[in-house]
């Protein structure tokens, strides 16, 4: 991301949880290239019931690029659903990491 698009952005908590066919197909890496690309810092985790859980940090309008992909049918694997819930900024992240 170029820094005058981070320049005066509001800095948000993305939580998204994807449901679907998204574990074992590379999902996750997937996941971390775009956010990386976005600028944003978080994780992408396998969950027990099958889903993966994203959270990602940074620019709002970043993060709302990032859940668009997600949602956008481009992804490895199959995307079902996705929820997310929105939140104040907590720190923390040192990058983008798959769990």
């Amino acid at each position: 991301m170029s820094e005058d698009a981070a320049a005066g952005a509001s800095e948000i908590r993305l939580n998204a949880w994807v449901r679907g066919h998204v574990q074992g197909v590379g999902f996750r890496w997937w996941t971390r290239a775009r956010a990386l690309e976005l600028g944003l810092v978080g994780s992408a985790s396998n969950l027990d019931d099958g889903r993966v859980e994203v959270v990602a940090e940074g620019p709002r309008e970043a993060c709302e690029k990032l859940l668009a992909l997600l949602r956008g049918g481009g992804t490895p694997g199959r995307v079902d659903a996705v929820v997310e819930r929105w939140s104040p900024l907590r720190g923390g992240f040192g990058g983008f990491v798959e769990r």
